[in-house]
């Protein structure tokens, strides 16, 4: 028997009436929304089952409103027992919630700490970030340091995603002159995406520090099985170390790609991504067609 990895999706993958049916139609998934909104002091669930697009959007909104619903996924799926849990950025805390290294009350609150640093650095550095399509990882990783070190502007890969979808961060200069010298260099596409910031980026400096005030404020508890973090896309239980990876996120590249060639090393032959959207359920099969991946949104 293969081994069960469960996957948690981050910011992009939300939508109005995410966890709507689930909410109406299980006791305990009410219960945890109802919490949610105690927790944050605003009424989260009514955004995310009714807000627009733009309400969504709201990096304060966004990234709470993605945790709570894998969360609540997770809690409500009969069967969940994970033998390794991964999260893509953000969906790392709802890895930690699933493992059991952190209650639902504590990761909620630190991943709306998170959202409100990271808005804030946002706000400092104007920046943004790119979908590099079709170009080997080590082209893209060449023409991020030549362009850095001839303009002084930050590029750096930020999320790789699967084979041939890296995602760039920068400087909105820097990630313009990216874009062009990836174009040239043969990407069928090099797009610039409509986030607000450099994400994955020292640019995410200022945010660090508050995350991580935050981060060792908290108790962690002892996971019970590993997570597969971006920063080394290896199995973690240790909590000095899954504390000192998560701070280091903010500022380093999601490791996807290699977080599930991992996973699948280690035994992993189905994956289920708990939460909205299908986003890690596609990437995983574009990673390793010999898996089976599943979604489950409630």
């Amino acid at each position: 028997m293969g081994k069960h990895a469960y996957v948690f999706p981050g910011q992009g993958s939300q939508y109005s009436g995410m966890g709507k049916s689930l909410y109406e139609n299980n006791l305990q998934a009410k219960e945890l929304f109802e919490q949610a909104n105690e927790i944050l002091g605003f009424r989260i669930s009514d955004i995310m089952f009714a807000g627009t697009d733009e309400e969504l959007k709201q990096t304060k909104v966004t990234q709470p409103a993605v945790f709570i619903h894998s969360v609540i996924a997770f809690k409500t799926l009969a069967d969940a027992k994970p033998d390794m849990v991964a999260g893509h950025s953000l969906g790392e805390f709802s890895a930690l919630v699933a493992n059991g290294s952190l209650s639902f009350e504590d990761a909620l609150q630190l991943v709306s700490i998170r959202a409100q640093a990271m808005q804030k650095a946002c706000e400092i550095n104007p920046s943004t970030m790119a979908a590099i399509l079709a170009l080997a990882d080590e082209k893209v990783e060449e023409i991020c340091s030549e362009v850095q070190n001839e303009t002084g502007e930050v590029v750096v890969p930020a999320n790789y995603n699967c084979p041939g979808q890296l995602v760039i961060s920068g400087s909105i200069k820097g990630i313009e002159i990216a874009c062009e010298r990836m174009k040239a260099a043969g990407a069928k596409r090099a797009l610039v995406l409509p986030v607000g910031g450099a994400f994955h980026s020292l640019l995410m400096v200022p945010a660090k520090d508050e995350l991580a005030a935050a981060i060792e404020a908290i108790h962690f508890n002892k996971p019970l099985c590993p997570v597969y973090q971006n920063v080394n896309a290896k199995a973690v239980i240790d909590i000095d170390e899954i504390k000192k990876n998560l701070i280091d996120q903010l500022t380093s590249a999601v490791r996807w790609t290699q977080c599930v060639q991992a996973m699948v090393a280690d035994g992993a032959s189905h994956f289920i991504e708990a939460g909205p959207g299908k986003v890690l359920q596609g990437l995983v099969l574009k990673i390793d067609k010999s898996v089976s991946a599943e979604s489950f949104a409630g």
